[in-house]
């Protein structure tokens, strides 16, 4: 267990039939930076059974959180959506990813573009104040296929507007734009379409997508991936990794915690 932390889980919520997030203990000596992702998961029969999970916590907090999807057949969350208080869960010793600051360059409005769990890095991007120091604007897109699907999302911006400390900071600044496939609701497509074209920066007031002083983080499915990249580089947007900074940055790892939006 040398390339593990052993957690103990303090708590689970349960969104509803489809979503749940836990809470874990945190080692001392576990380091991340924010919207990075660890390869969590079980000990089944002698053996770790893991997949990638990003942190929804932020690296401030003293816990570990986590976002997922439930799959019935799913090797590991079929198991990890039956956690309870107490139980042990594995954690990688040696985060990564793509979705950090530093690979930006600093801009004007930063888009967070996420499908279904792909809001899990943004949860804790989204509680630090180094995110709204960097940007003027922070937009959190988030679609789903349901309302009931955004519920965490829906929780995180009341959480930020009720923090007395969070909210000074973010009160002008966070703006949150969700969004479902399958149901009525007062935004309605896919993140896909909507970000390609004026619909979201109409509704919050905000000027035309510019490559040249806008920034963007994308999560989600991999087809939403694909579509997102392949509209970003039309627009001129280049991409950014852990070596150069640049316009956007798109998380490469996937794993059944993620789900569509549609």
């Amino acid at each position: 267990m040398a390339s593990f932390f052993e957690e103990r889980v303090l708590s689970v919520h349960h969104w509803n039939d489809m979503l749940f997030s836990f809470t874990t203990t945190r080692d001392a000596h576990f380091r991340f930076r924010d919207g990075q992702f660890v390869m969590i998961g079980l000990m089944v029969d002698g053996r770790p059974l893991l997949r990638a999970y990003s942190i929804a916590s932020t690296s401030y907090d003293e816990h570990l959180e986590f976002y997922s999807i439930k799959v019935p057949d799913g090797p590991l969350t079929s198991r990890l959506q039956h956690l309870q208080v107490g139980d042990t869960v594995i954690v990688g010793k040696k985060p990564t990813g793509t979705l950090v600051l530093d690979n930006l360059i600093a801009g004007r409005n930063l888009y967070l573009l996420s499908t279904g769990t792909g809001l899990a890095p943004f949860l804790g991007l989204c509680r630090i104040p180094e995110t709204y120091e960097k940007f003027e604007k922070v937009v959190l897109l988030h679609g789903c296929r349901t309302v009931a699907e955004l519920e965490r999302g829906k929780e995180l911006v009341d959480g930020i507007a009720g923090d007395e400390y969070l909210a000074e900071i973010a009160a002008d600044k966070l703006l949150y734009y969700p969004t479902v496939t399958r149901e009525p609701f007062v935004h309605q497509g896919r993140v896909t379409d909507l970000f390609t074209t004026t619909k979201v920066q109409d509704a919050l007031g905000l000027p035309p997508l510019d490559p040249a002083v806008d920034r963007a983080m994308v999560c989600g499915s991999p087809e939403m991936l694909r579509a997102c990249k392949e509209a970003l580089l039309e627009f001129g947007f280049e991409e950014g990794n852990a070596g150069e900074a640049a316009g956007f940055v798109v998380e490469k790892a996937f794993a059944e915690s993620m789900t569509p939006a549609g």
